[in-house]
């Protein structure tokens, strides 16, 4: 059985998104500070980003996000919605979306299949472990369904992307988790980042 992870770019004050997020602000106002440099690891100096990003999803056999991840939309679908990344995504693998409304599996190019789950994290779970195989699995975000697998005991390891900026509000990673307990593996710098990559030890009980 392949390990379960996640990994999501942070702020220093600990936010993920910004607030107001929207259609045209996907991750909130004032959140180009955390994703910036996931678009500059072709320049000097950043190959270590780049590398990294390269071996959080090599070989990740199945995706789960929530639907903000997949859709600003609430409510009934509006099935002409596809997702945010045109028609070939970037996941490559089955992607199972926690939604509160049935659809029907969608097939986009580059192997990706949206799978719309209604039975909450842990049937995403199950579903993503049987078509995954001994494969990796990736909780793709957003911090919320992050937050979900923590609380449930359900995540094996997490990646921080640590922007040195802070955003002063939106949506918090670990708002609500308790004694939640992470045990340092690995920290590499860039010029614009620090990746802290944790594993994420059972609570005491």
């Amino acid at each position: 059985m392949g390990i379960v992870t996640a990994n999501l770019a942070i702020s220093l004050d600990g936010f993920t998104a910004g607030p107001g997020q929207s259609l045209e602000k996907p991750f909130g106002s004032g959140a180009d500070a955390l994703t910036t440099w996931m678009f500059e690891t072709e320049q000097p100096g950043r190959e270590r980003d780049a590398k990294l990003l390269a071996e959080i999803h090599a070989g990740t056999g199945a995706h789960i996000m929530g639907r903000n991840m997949f859709s600003p939309g609430r409510g009934a679908w509006d099935e002409s919605w596809t997702g945010w990344w045109g028609p070939e995504p970037p996941y490559h693998a089955p992607v199972f979306v926690l939604t509160h409304h049935e659809r029907a599996p969608l097939a986009m190019e580059g192997g990706t299949t949206f799978n719309f789950v209604t039975a909450g994290i842990t049937s995403a779970l199950d579903q993503a472990r049987a078509a995954a195989g001994e494969r990796p699995i990736e909780i793709a975000g957003g911090a919320a369904t992050v937050r979900q697998y923590l609380a449930a005991g359900l995540l094996d390891e997490l990646v921080l992307h640590l922007v040195p900026a802070t955003l002063g509000a939106g949506e918090r990673l670990f708002d609500g988790l308790g004694d939640l307990r992470l045990e340092p593996v690995e920290t590499i710098s860039s010029p614009t980042v620090t990746h802290l990559r944790y594993r994420v030890l059972p609570s005491p009980r």
